[in-house]
């Protein structure tokens, strides 16, 4: 007899929350060891972006003057965020 997910009392509300909570961690200790000398590398990363995030444009839907809707998303993945999301799994595996 298989055994279900929820059956095993597992809940991945609760995974999904922890995996963000590492991914904030880690991005904090990365920006906090990024100015380590030998540490500097956890803070690399990449920014995808939708608008141009520098210079604060995004995307616009006019609707004729009566709505207007700006669109803008911005996320930079860096090494410690990635850490952070593994060591999450880790630890929600543990649990």
């Amino acid at each position: 007899m298989a055994r279900t997910a929820r059956a095993l009392g597992k809940n991945y509300w609760a995974l999904f929350l922890l995996i963000l909570l590492g991914i904030v961690v880690g991005s904090f200790i990365g920006h906090l060891l990024g100015g380590v000398k030998y540490l500097d590398w956890i803070d690399n990363g990449l920014r995808f972006s939708l608008g141009d995030t520098k210079e604060s444009s995004v995307v616009t839907l006019d609707l004729l003057g009566v709505l207007v809707i700006n669109f803008g998303f911005s996320l930079n993945v860096t090494i410690g965020s990635v850490i952070g999301a593994i060591a999450s799994v880790f630890i929600y595996k543990k649990l």
